[in-house]
Parts: C-alpha cells; structure tokens; sequence
C-alpha cells in the first residue's frame, strides 16, 4: 500500500510538471503568433503610406510637367483665351451702357405718360396736348439769355449763329439746332414777355421755358432748358452757352463728334475754384459749410459759359430734375448732379480760348478754338462792340460748318 502510495504520488508529480511545461509552451507559441499579427497589419500599413506617397510625388511631378509644357508649348493658346475674355467684357460692357440708356428712356416715357411738365408738377392726360414725335439731331445748342439782352442776341445773330432759312437748313442737313433759352416774367403777359414774343415771330430762334427768370435761378433754369431739350428733341448731345461767348459751330460739332462712342460724356474747360464763404463776394456759396472746411475748394466742373452733356446725362437730367440739389452757381449745381455717376469728365480746352490776339494765334496755327471769351469777364467783356471783331480774327469762316461730315 505504500509501495502504491508512493508510485501515485510522484504519477502526479510528474504529470503536474508535464501541465506546467505544456502551459509554458502553449503561452510562448501564442505570444508568437500574437506578435505576429500585430506586426503585419503595421507593416501593410507602412507600405500603403508609402505606396500613396509614391502616387503623390507622381501626381505632382507629371503635373509640374504638364504645366511646364503648356507654359512652353501654348502660349498662343492662352493669350488667345486672354483676347476673347477681354473681348466678352468690353461686350458686357457696351450692352450694359445700351441696357441703361433703355432704362432712361423708358423711365422718360412713363414720365411723360403721366403727365410731368418740365418744372416738375404732375397735371392729368386730359390736360396734356398729343405731343409729336421727337426730332433727330445730332446737337442742341442753348444760348442763355435775359430779357435785357437784345443787343446781345443781335451781335451773335450777326456773327456766328445763322439766321432765318439758313437756320432752319443746319438743322435739317448737319442735325445741329441752335435756339435762344428764355423763360418769362414774374408778371403774366408782361411788357417783358411781350417784347421776346415780338422778336420771336422776327427771328424764329426761341426755345420758350416753363421758368421764371431771374439772376439767382440760373440753377433751376439749366434744368428746365436740359428737360425741355431732351422733350423736344432726341439729339446725341445738348449744350448750353451763354450769349456773350463766341463759338465756331464747325469745330463745335466735329469736337463732340469724337466722344460719340461715350455715353456718359461730361464736356468742357473743367475746373475747382475756392468756395467762397464771405457774403460781400460775387461768386458767394450759402452752403459753403457742406463742402468741408474753410478754404477747401470745389470738385472738378466744367466752367458755366459752355458746355455739352451727352444724351444719357441730358435725360439723367429731366428724369430727376425735381430732386437735383441747386447751388448757388450753376455751374457747381451741374457737376454736383454728375459727381456720384459714372460719368467721364473731359477737359476741352479748346472751349475756352481768350479773345484776340490768342484766339487769332491759334487759328493761324490751325488749332481754331471751339469758344472764346474773357475769363475777366465770365465772357467777352463788351460783347455787344466786340463780337465781330472776335468773329473776323478767331471765326473758322463761314463755309466750314456746311463742308463739315461728322
């Protein structure tokens, strides 16, 4: 029994020892394995890290090669690209301005079919007259004049602005019409009113405005004469001059003929003098203080003895007409109404030669001035004794405006 004993004892013993070995074993072999597979999914990572970077460099560098050989091989091939965008905008371009210009046409028609009279009061259809059709010309010239200006009028009837059937045939074969602005008097049916309608049936050269004239209204009336212009007539320019300035027509209508391709032309000796604050002064601004500090100057405008507008800006004009701001000056009114658009000033010096002897040199040098007249004196000083004399030494001759193409 002991013998038994003793033999059962180390049977376990040893088996014991065999279960720890083979425990031992079983434990090494799984820490190989497991070691195993965690290394290959790391090692397959690597590789697939490398694999794509190794895709990235090709992709760059056959990109770089491609590029390379477009910069090299179609340079021609992109600048023509280059031509046919800068071609797509100037087309852009040139519909929107058409597109605009519809626009103000269309926003005059309405006015018109409601009824607003050029002053900017509103009056029924039924009280409105069938309008005719509008006139095509090339130019409407509006010569500003005062009822105490007779001898003026005269003096330019006799120079530079043809009269009776001559006038009329300008207008019919050159397109360019040329009309005395006038408004009337505080007082219905005054002498004043009385005397303008006698020399109108004389002459024919009257373009009647629905204004009351007076010196400080000089602002309101520009509006009303553009306004009544653009009603009247459906012209590619409108200008306004004073009746003591010389003007050559000819050299007049080919000058705005260049600016043809302009829809927004702005035309004239342009200028920024001082606001003038003091009240004992001619030129004197009440609403200095909106133009910043003391001292500070005007923005860039073309002087009030000439200057021509462009169709576009004309009906900018009568479409707004109630609601433009009037200065004190009529010239700063007028590039305060064109200061926030997009329109393009053009500094015409040709518009403002002094009178002899620097007109006269300069027609002998061929360069004949569009306008003269005498800064000293906001116009020719004495115009009435001095117009011929500026006419027969600065005039481009009479034969010019007819042998004219523009």
């Amino acid at each position: 029994m002991k013998g038994r004993s003793a033999g059962g004892a180390g049977e376990r013993s040893a088996i014991s020892r065999c279960i720890i070995v083979i425990c031992l074993f079983s434990f090494a072999v799984g820490m190989f394995f497991m070691n195993r597979y965690w290394t290959v999914p790391e090692s397959n990572g690597q590789i697939i890290s490398q694999q794509r970077k190794e895709q990235e460099l090709q992709i760059i560098s056959e990109g770089r090669t491609t590029k390379k050989k477009i910069t090299d091989d179609d340079k021609g091939d992109v600048n023509n690209v280059i031509g046919e965008v800068s071609k797509t905008h100037k087309a852009i371009q040139s519909l929107d301005n058409t597109i605009s210009t519809l626009q103000m046409e269309l926003a005059g028609t309405r006015s018109k079919e409601q009824g607003i009279k050029p002053d900017g009061s509103s009056s029924s259809t039924n009280e409105t007259p069938d309008q005719q059709p509008k006139k095509k010309a090339f130019v409407v010239i509006g010569v500003n004049t005062a009822f105490s200006s007779r001898k003026r009028r005269d003096s330019i009837r006799e120079t530079w602005m043809p009269q009776g059937e001559r006038l009329e045939q300008l207008e019919q074969e050159k397109g360019i019409v040329v009309r005395f602005m006038i408004g009337h008097s505080a007082t219905s049916n005054s002498i004043l009113d009385r005397a303008i309608d006698a020399e109108e049936a004389h002459h024919n050269d009257f373009l009647r405005l629905e204004h009351v004239e007076g010196y400080h209204e000089l602002s309101a009336k520009t509006k009303i004469f553009f306004t009544t212009a653009v009603a009247m007539w459906d012209a590619e320019f409108y200008v306004k001059v004073d009746d003591d300035v010389h003007v050559n027509l000819g050299m007049l209508a080919a000058t705005l003929a260049r600016h043809r391709s302009n829809p927004r032309a702005y035309i004239g000796c342009m200028k920024s003098g001082p606001v003038l604050s003091s009240k004992n002064v001619k030129y004197h601004e009440p609403e200095y203080w909106k133009f910043g500090e003391e001292g500070n100057k005007y923005f860039r405008h073309a002087t009030g003895q000439i200057y021509a507008i462009s169709k576009e800006l004309a009906m900018y004009i009568s479409i707004n007409h109630p609601i433009l701001h009037k200065y004190a000056n009529e010239d700063v009114s007028l590039g305060a109404w064109f200061i926030g658009l997009d329109a393009q000033h053009i500094d015409e010096r040709s518009m403002c030669c002094g009178t002899p002897p620097d007109c006269e040199w300069k027609a002998q040098a061929g360069n004949v001035c569009v306008a003269s007249f005498d800064w000293s004196c906001s116009g020719i000083c004495r115009s009435v004794e001095r117009m011929k004399d500026v006419h027969s030494k600065c005039g481009e001759g009479d034969g010019v405006i007819w042998n004219a193409i523009f």
